[in-house]
């Protein structure tokens, strides 16, 4: 689909989000999309790594309102949701995710974040995790992988004020490895992803499966 553009090349997926007009807003098909684009991903052998972007302007804004409201009005509750099972292909994905964040990146656009390998930001980069402020808990595993790594007082700050914050934040919270210069962020992610995607692959699997093996358990509990 459009609003999602999946090209391969030497061994690296990208996977961007494209819906400028919208912020990226993600719809249920846009979830979709990119939940199959990551399983077939980690399926087959030519793809060695994946680079997650929404390009040099926004990363994505969150979920599309109108058309989850759609889903709450048209379908019951028991319908498995296509975020949830994108989230649940990061996860899943044994090979190494690396994204690159410009512009805003709200609730799920910083929540699927704690779910890649490698997360580089912009300096014009907006995080915020809006969740209480909506009604709801925080998604994702977010408010249990935040205080892991950002300790818990900025996990408070974060997840209760639910306030944005930027990208030097980003990265004291655990959510973003560096900061770099807006003209630079695609090139040096594409750089990393393909440093990732040209090392051997099976040491690359193993080595994430046992940098993950302590949090999965225990993550997978705490989302549900």
């Amino acid at each position: 689909m459009s609003e999602i553009l999946v090209t391969d090349a030497d061994g690296l997926r990208t996977i961007r989000m494209n819906r400028p007009d919208k912020k990226n807003a993600l719809t249920r098909a846009m979830y979709a999309a990119m939940g199959e684009a990551v399983r077939d991903a980690s399926k087959s052998p030519a793809v060695r790594a994946i680079l997650l972007t929404g390009g040099e302007a926004c990363f994505t804004s969150g979920n599309d309102v109108g058309d989850f409201k759609a889903r709450s009005t048209a379908e019951p509750a028991t319908v498995p949701s296509p975020a949830r099972d994108f989230l649940w292909a990061l996860i899943d994905c044994p090979k190494p995710v690396v994204a690159a964040v410009a512009g805003f990146a709200i609730g799920i656009g910083t929540t699927m974040l704690l779910h890649c390998d490698l997360v580089y930001a912009s300096e014009n980069a907006v995080f915020r995790m809006p969740f209480v402020d909506l009604g709801l808990c925080p998604e994702g595993g977010s408010s249990l992988l935040v205080p892991l790594r950002g300790g818990q007082l900025l996990a408070n700050e974060l997840l209760l004020l639910g306030e944005a914050f930027g990208p030097d934040t980003a990265v004291r919270a655990g959510i973003a490895n560096a900061v770099v210069a807006p003209q630079d962020l695609l090139a040096h992610a594409e750089t990393k992803a393909r440093t990732l995607a040209n090392k051997p692959p099976e040491a690359l699997a193993a080595t994430k499966a046992l940098l993950r093996r302590a949090d999965v358990g225990g993550l997978r509990a705490h989302m549900h």
